[in-house]
């Protein structure tokens, strides 16, 4: 029998396409997209995976029905999710039995209800980088809240921030990926705090082995979370979480890891394709190029302050123009379709001329099959812009993959 998975926040499937591959069930689904009358995404997931365990209801919702006993959701080994990029998390404590009360509207705390709820054996996220040094004026306070009030839930909790080019994939996408593992689980893996855990026997150690750059560094977290909310390095100018650690019951241990070089290095040309396979659409006038040349290029702009009315310049260095083929590409950005120039969007230059990516293209750089994006649960195509959106929030899937086959030995 196939370990189980709660799929959150669940975009249109990259967590559950790489878990699949690596052997797991994913028994339950939700995406709900706040503010938005199509579902586009939730329909494009259903496209692919049909509506069995799948549900398109605000989470928090959900969770509420579930507390009072209205519905009930199955028991699961693993509860995964890309919760969205936020003022994450925010702590205060109660005068009633619950204790401790998040910020609202923040998702953190969906997720962390969630596992209190079902205390799976295993909490697999991912998020952008700055989660680690978020929010500006206390770097690294958010992620504390979370290490300690996943922590008291009676998990362990590793993370890695991952770059996909490193690990072989033709993106350079930087994520950090975040593993928690109940605490009675845990004993069959090494939990000893030492550097060896970060670079080869923890759980992303496996997936991604690494190699220490400089000394780790070791510090208390064992704050109520709301202090750590008003307290936490409110003085500090760089966050004190490295980009590989560990914490439990109370410790912290971190570290600066390198990974070790023995992925075949992917680049942008291997997901071309060729030329006559490119709508008309596609194509730069060569009338357009100075405009595409200048958003690429450096510039100090003098704007003015709305509020205040001071006066500044506005400095942007140079982009790459047109973007390598024989390099990994750069990150894709939700803002990926349409025909406007723009600064950020991928232009290549092939043999009929310079043209924007294809979401063929784009899903390939994440991992997905190709034209996984096309149609919604309706059999109706999706527009390009909104495929280059979906993109733009996706993980790489052969990451998951490797995680969940480390994860899968150890049940």
């Amino acid at each position: 029998m196939k370990p189980k998975v709660i799929e959150l926040f669940a975009g249109v499937g990259g967590f559950r396409l790489g878990l699949d591959a690596a052997g797991w069930e994913t028994v339950f689904s939700n995406q709900w997209e706040p503010s938005t009358k199509i579902q586009h995404a939730s329909s494009c997931y259903v496209a692919n995976f049909g509506t069995n365990g799948h549900s398109n209801v605000d989470i928090k919702i959900v969770l509420d029905q579930m507390e009072q006993g209205t519905i009930s959701l199955p028991e699961a080994d693993l509860i995964v999710g890309g919760f969205p990029c936020q003022d994450y998390s925010v702590a205060k404590s109660l005068n009633s039995s619950k204790g401790l009360e998040g910020k609202k509207g923040v998702l953190w705390w969906e997720i962390h209800r969630l596992v209190q709820l079902r205390k799976p054996k295993f909490v697999f996220l991912e998020n952008v980088d700055r989660l680690l040094k978020s929010p500006a004026q206390q770097r690294g306070r958010d992620f504390a809240v979370m290490l300690r009030t996943l922590g008291d839930l009676g998990y362990q909790v590793e993370w890695r921030v991952v770059n996909a080019a490193e690990q072989g994939f033709p993106q350079r996408r930087i994520r950090v990926f975040i593993i928690g593992i109940r605490l009675d689980v845990s004993k069959e893996i090494a939990s000893e705090f030492n550097e060896e855990y970060l670079t080869s026997t923890g759980i992303l150690a496996q997936a991604f082995p690494a190699v220490a750059q400089g000394h780790s560094n070791v510090f208390a977290l064992d704050s109520d979370p709301s202090e750590i909310t008003t307290s936490f390095n409110t003085s500090g100018k760089s966050s004190p979480f490295l980009n590989a650690g560990i914490y439990r019951e109370g410790r912290v241990l971190t570290l600066k890891t390198a990974p070790k070089n023995e992925n075949r290095m992917s680049v942008l040309g291997d997901v071309i394709v060729p030329d006559e396979q490119v709508p008309g659409e596609y194509w730069i006038d060569e009338k357009a190029l100075p405009n595409w040349e200048y958003l690429k290029g450096a510039k100090s702009i003098s704007r003015v302050h709305a509020s205040s009315g001071t006066e500044y310049n506005y400095s942007e260095g140079k982009m790459a123009f047109p973007d390598s083929l024989e390099k990994p590409s750069r990150t894709l950005l939700t803002g990926e379709g349409g025909s406007t120039p723009s600064r950020f969007k991928h232009v290549v230059k092939v043999e009929g001329g310079y043209r924007r990516l294809l979401p063929i293209e784009m899903e390939r750089l994440n991992g997905f099959p190709d034209n996984w994006t096309r149609y919604g649960a309706d059999g109706k195509e999706i527009s390009d812009a909104r495929r280059a959106f979906f993109m733009g929030n996706a993980l790489v899937v052969g990451l998951v993959q490797r995680v969940g086959i480390v994860l899968k030995k150890y049940l």
